[in-house]
């Protein structure tokens, strides 16, 4: 299986510094990355880890979805799903993420409104990036079937 490679360079102290983190393997994208933005509300253009993680998480369970629906013979007709990923404090010092809320809407041909949801259970548990992150401490699922 392949290894995929970002690359951040960065410049600065934690407060005063900014990055430009490289999505070396795909060649899709350079984005700013910059400490204050990331812990403000308005991200101003930026990205942050929080929103890679929120990109990598929503990408892969939509994958893990279509996966379970296909084992059951479905198709996804329509599916889209958004992660929200929060940063918080962390009580031991520095900060952590501490919840992301899955949120899928759609369809799929071949099975109804349980199936969908029995599906996108098993992918939230399949999906490899919520393997990674089995550390965090609430991974929500919010499932909104619209067939």
């Amino acid at each position: 299986m392949p290894t995929r490679t970002a690359r951040t360079a960065w410049n600065g102290t934690l407060q005063e510094g900014s990055g430009q983190l490289e999505l070396s393997s795909s060649g899709a994208g350079t984005f700013s990355v910059s400490f204050p933005k990331r812990a403000a509300d308005d991200a101003d253009g930026t990205t942050s880890p929080e929103e890679m993680i929120a990109a990598a998480h929503s990408s892969c369970f939509s994958m893990a979805l279509a996966g379970e629906l296909g084992n059951v013979g479905a198709s996804p007709e329509q599916v889209e799903v958004t992660a929200d990923v929060t940063l918080s404090p962390d009580p031991a010092g520095g900060f952590r993420i501490s919840a992301i809320a899955l949120s899928v809407r759609g369809y799929a041909a071949g099975t109804d409104e349980a199936g969908f949801r029995q599906a996108a259970e098993a992918a939230k548990t399949a999906c490899p990036v919520s393997k990674a992150l089995a550390g965090v401490d609430e991974i929500t699922l919010d499932v909104t079937y619209e067939g």
